[in-house]
């Protein structure tokens, strides 16, 4: 299998808006390798929307670093490695990206296949709007805050530090692939992890507003979290087969 290479660069913007669901309702849509990765009794699943800049091969100068706005929907999991390691992190159903060569070199020269989509993008640090629409017609997100001193009182989270501290542990994700069966593994290590709540007026997502796959009452907007201005790697992981 080739080895893809080590990528750097700068995370500009990184917004998590995350949703509590139904335990029994997201295990049923995760491959049976995986269970939920449980808070207060629910399962926690999520948007990431994320700003790269600088990104680029390790060995490669800041100069050529290219940038691009992505989003992964993704679920927090548990599962146990063929060691019989006990592990955790996040099942990425699906990942879109408004760069055509993040879409080409996806899986190929980077790890995590990503389909093409459309942003569009107001922030001027306080406030924030960000909607996308996949070019096949699948994916739609949109969503518009403001940045907050806390998280909402009706979160499963006591605390912004627990909060933090959940989401700063699934830095593992395994991807869905073309390849039935097949996850794409991808790790992300941060210098300097550091999250401030956002208080969101609107938050939309086609896939948790799927009532095939998330019946009405099963899911629900818990909280939403950003971050700025962090230098990351992400590196390739063993692909996993389910």
């Amino acid at each position: 299998m080739m080895s893809l290479p080590v990528v750097e660069g700068v995370i500009r913007r990184r917004v998590l808006v995350n949703f509590r669901v139904d335990a029994e309702v997201m295990r049923r849509q995760l491959p049976a390798r995986f269970a939920p990765k449980l808070h207060a009794g629910y399962a926690v699943a999520g948007i990431c929307l994320i700003r790269l800049e600088e990104v680029r091969p390790k060995t490669l100068p800041r100069a050529v670093g290219v940038s691009s706005e992505n989003v992964a929907h993704r679920v927090a999991v548990r599962w146990v490695d063929d060691d019989g390691a006990a592990r955790e992190g996040v099942y990425i159903p699906r990942r879109d990206t408004g760069s055509r060569l993040n879409h080409l070199a996806g899986g190929r020269l980077f790890p995590g296949e990503q389909h093409l989509a459309s942003f569009a993008v107001g922030d001027d640090e306080k406030s924030i709007h960000i909607s996308v629409r996949s070019r096949d017609s699948t994916i739609s997100v949109e969503i518009a805050g403001r940045i907050a001193e806390s998280l909402p009182p009706t979160s499963i989270f006591g605390t912004l530090a627990e909060a933090s501290a959940f989401f700063e542990a699934g830095s593992l994700g395994y991807s869905v692939t073309s390849e039935a069966g097949r996850l794409d593994g991808i790790e992300l290590a941060t210098r300097g992890w550091r999250v401030e709540p956002l208080a969101l007026d609107k938050v939309y997502s086609s896939y948790f507003a799927d009532e095939s796959k998330f019946p009405r009452g099963s899911v629900e907007f818990d909280h939403a979290l950003i971050m700025r201005d962090v230098a990351h790697e992400w590196r390739g992981a063993p692909a996993m087969h389910v």
